[in-house]
């Protein structure tokens, strides 16, 4: 087994700096240390992209790629195209798809990367790690009959969201490229292939445990754990129990992440065991969406027939997701088992709390409240209450009561919000701070733009069908600066028209 207590996995790269030189096609920046690909061969198999037959850009995301200290400049369209498709590796990379399982729906079931290549991890200027995965390429041994393709519409749909939640401030997995394989995949009828390039500070899920506990290779579950606190929560070795320290930071984060997504309307669609990251980042933009009017029953995911991951569910899926990563560090929690159940249930039934917790700091940013009021929670209720009554637009709403000019719109006029107005001005006034300073908070935690679903599904619908990325160019444009005003971008900040309203996303699998 690897031996992590001298960081040996996490700094090899430092070694191959020094009696490596970089290949030609490593020109770019890349810096690229696969400390992943040291940890036990069950946990992957090694092997390239599959290739495809005429590759070309659909998107690249130079903002990004300047963060990770990338220079796009260097690459010609056609190169840019060969590197993200799979085609043309770098010589540092050492290709894997990874191993995990998951509970899919609450089912039991053995994945792993049926159509991801993870090429390896890029570390930073700065010395942060990221990995770079390509989704699209191809057959694994982890495929299950499936083609390991994917189409181009669920591919920039990534894109979009991705950059979207990064834009809101909300942890989450990026995308760099997307470009398109000149190859068709079959779904319902035939659609144009792409490969999406994701970064993440990794891909170890829930199910990765899951993957590793079901094997019944207690010493692997040990290497897994001490991997992921070295490389993602470093601290923690110091706890009195490290394991327990990382279920409790775990916990924490998710609690984060998922109020986070209910404070902007956001629906994850499958909350899958192999969908929860244990970094705490947003992965996986299947079917995914925003919501419009409040509806706390909201489903849009086609597959998810009985809203197990609806809107005001995801909580409680949290929850359950958290529950199955706690089974698997049971044996190291506490060598005594009925101890390690007890440890592990008092952690796990502190969620709600926190989760709680972050959702009311969030809902009193958004009402530009800077102190806590006893009647803070039942005013929040009431706006809720009165927006699902009414079918009110989430993010409108919100976003409304840091407007200067009060809308002018029906639903605003209505007696029984003009009565809740008048308390929450009221409760406002009892502030030390200032209103404007108020209404620089709302502002900040209000979003005026989201990626609405009809007008990510009609971006999505010209580039796919017709070739034609100005408007999937001009929608990120405006989600990417969600907190702005800007009259040029008034269009996405219109909910939409009842015969506009999208009710079905789809996986794209």
């Amino acid at each position: 087994m690897p031996d992590l207590t001298d960081n040996a996995l996490l700094n090899g790269y430092d070694m191959a700096l020094k009696t490596n030189t970089k290949p030609a096609n490593d020109r770019i920046g890349w810096r690229f240390d696969n400390s992943y690909a040291r940890l036990p061969q069950s946990f992957y198999a090694q092997l390239h992209p599959v290739p495809v037959r005429a590759p070309q850009v659909g998107i690249l995301n130079h903002a990004l790629a300047e963060s990770l200290g990338l220079d796009f400049c260097t690459l010609s369209e056609e190169e840019a195209a060969l590197l993200f498709s799979g085609n043309a590796l770098p010589d540092s990379m050492q290709p894997i798809a990874q191993a995990y399982a998951g509970h899919q729906f609450g089912n039991f079931t053995m994945l792993g990367d049926g159509r991801a290549i993870l090429l390896g991890e890029h570390l930073t200027p700065a010395g942060k790690r990221y990995d770079i995965q390509l989704k699209g390429s191809g057959q694994t041994p982890f495929s299950r009959h499936g083609d390991g393709r994917a189409a181009l519409a669920p591919m920039l749909r990534e894109y979009i969201i991705s950059e979207a939640m990064h834009a809101l401030d909300i942890p989450t997995t990026r995308s760099l490229a997307v470009v398109t394989t000149g190859e068709s995949v079959m779904r319902e009828t035939m659609l144009p292939g792409a490969i999406l390039t994701r970064v993440a500070a990794s891909h170890i899920r829930v199910g990765t445990f899951e993957y590793v506990a079901r094997t019944g290779d207690k010493a692997g579950i040990k290497t897994l754990t001490d991997y992921v606190i070295q490389r993602h929560y470093p601290g923690l070795s110091e706890a009195e129990n490290p394991y327990l320290a990382l279920l409790n930071r775990v916990i924490e984060r998710q609690a984060s992440l998922v109020a986070k997504w209910l404070l902007v309307g956001f629906i994850h669609g499958v909350m899958n065991t192999d969908n929860m990251a244990i970094s705490g980042e947003t992965i996986d933009y299947g079917p995914c969406a925003f919501m419009d009017a409040y509806d706390p029953d909201t489903v849009f995911s086609s597959i998810d027939y009985h809203g197990r991951y609806g809107y005001s569910n995801q909580p409680h899926m949290a929850q359950w997701n958290l529950t199955r990563f706690a089974e698997t560090m049971l044996s190291l929690i506490h060598p005594q088992q009925e101890k390690a159940v007890a440890l592990a249930e008092q952690a796990i039934h502190a969620f709600p709390e926190i989760y709680q917790a972050h959702w009311i700091a969030g809902m009193q940013k958004k009402l530009g409240f800077f102190t806590e009021d006893a009647g803070d929670t039942e005013l929040i209720a009431d706006l809720l209450t009165w927006m699902y009554k009414h079918k009110a637009d989430y993010t409108r709403s919100f976003h409304a009561l840091a407007s200067e000019d009060f809308p002018k719109d029906a639903v605003f006029q209505d007696a029984e919000y003009v009565e809740w107005h008048a308390r929450w001005q009221a409760r406002l006034s009892i502030q030390s701070e200032p209103s404007a300073s108020a209404l620089c908070l709302m502002r900040a935690n209000n979003p005026a733009i989201i990626p609405r679903n009809h007008r990510v599904e009609e971006a999505l619908a010209a580039a796919s069908e017709r070739g034609d990325y100005s408007l999937m160019h001009r929608l990120l444009a405006a989600v990417t600066n969600p907190y702005t005003d800007a009259p040029e971008y008034s269009d996405y900040c219109t909910p939409p028209a009842p015969s506009e309203g999208v009710y079905q996303t789809f996986c794209g699998t």
